[in-house]
């Protein structure tokens, strides 16, 4: 190799790398702006628009776990609102019937109780790929609704169960009237295990176990033939998609002070899916982002019409044929543009 070649291939390795600290720095100042608009949001938005904020918090935390799944490990699951009801009838049984209000707590026990439920619907379903996987997620989701029906002394039926207002690192807030409290303490908090568990997902995804996951995913006889044990992968990511989803669905129980079987119901799951593909699955924040649009969006069509559901599904049929990259993948396109012109 002579030494213009050397030279070359240093530059062009300089020159690579430069570009990718560019891109990590407009990233983090994107990452903090969006995060600065959070943190100031109650300050200059209508109380109305502050609560819907709290059930994007919950489908972005959600949706994280469920990405991993979806997006890193490639396994579509129709089944996840199942961890999402977990969560959301653990902060039921925690705070009505066993009287624990410390959200620290209710948060670990249901995270951890969906994680227990999580290990044997896992074990089956990771023997099997595609649609064979959606379809056993699927019925154990719908299992579980059936079971929140028929066992009224424990789940309340068709009623569900109330939810409490949790303690936030031992205080109750008991001064604050319950808009007060959700548009205030609880709001920030959501918002910081918004943050800490997103950084924790993107440490996950960037790790050799999120590197070892896209190797099962682009292709898992190559990966098992390199050594990769491709089930335990699969089940690890599962789990952490359960306890991710199950705190989501904590989040949005406390919201609206009420744990119901609809939350479990299929259609719930679907919804999940349309906010990750509506978002962009093959970005990280692409569901993040789907889970404020679908929220907002949602809100506004049900104050139109009584159709709003018909329109959500246009919706997702016109991205998935028009921009299958979904809302990042658009904005990644235009940003691309924009510095090809520059």
């Amino acid at each position: 190799m002579s030494a213009s070649d050397v030279t070359a291939a240093v530059t062009g390795s300089n020159e690579a790398g430069a570009n990718r600290l560019r891109r990590h720095t407009a990233l983090l100042m994107i990452v903090i702006a969006a995060l600065i608009v959070l943190a100031l949001f109650p300050s200059f938005a209508q109380p109305y628009y502050v609560t819907l904020v709290l059930p994007a918090f919950a489908y972005a935390i959600a949706l994280l776990g469920f990405n991993l799944l979806f997006g890193y490990t490639g396994l579509l699951s129709f089944g996840h609102a199942l961890f999402v009801a977990l969560g959301a009838y653990g902060a039921a049984v925690l705070t009505s019937k066993l009287g624990i209000k410390s959200f620290e707590v209710i948060l670990l026990v249901s995270g951890l109780a969906a994680v227990v439920v999580a290990v044997p619907v896992g074990l089956l379903a990771v023997r099997y790929v595609r649609i064979f996987f959606g379809i056993l997620t699927l019925a154990f989701g719908m299992l579980f609704h059936s079971f929140l029906f028929k066992f009224y002394n424990i789940t309340g039926g068709d009623t569900g169960i109330r939810v409490l207002r949790p303690a936030l690192f031992g205080n109750e807030f008991s001064e604050l009237d319950k808009t007060a409290f959700l548009i205030g303490p609880f709001y920030y908090y959501c918002l910081v295990l918004l943050v800490v568990l997103g950084f924790v997902m993107w440490r996950i995804v960037h790790s050799p176990f999120g590197l070892h996951l896209t190797a099962i995913r682009e292709n898992s006889r190559k990966a098992e033939y390199l050594g990769v044990r491709v089930r335990m992968f699969r089940l690890a990511a599962f789990l952490i998609s359960a306890f991710y989803c199950a705190v989501g669905g904590v989040i949005l129980a406390i919201n609206t002070g009420q744990a119901d079987p609809e939350t479990a119901y299929w259609t719930h799951s679907g919804e999940l899916v349309f906010m990750t593909v509506l978002g962009g699955f093959a970005n990280f924040f692409g569901p993040l982002v789907g889970a404020f649009v679908f929220i907002f969006l949602k809100s506004e069509l049900m104050s139109l019409t009584q159709y709003w559901r018909f329109f959500l599904g246009v919706t997702l049929a016109l991205i998935v044929i028009l921009f299958p990259r979904g809302v990042m993948g658009v904005a990644q396109d235009l940003w691309s543009k924009l510095k090809h012109k520059q």
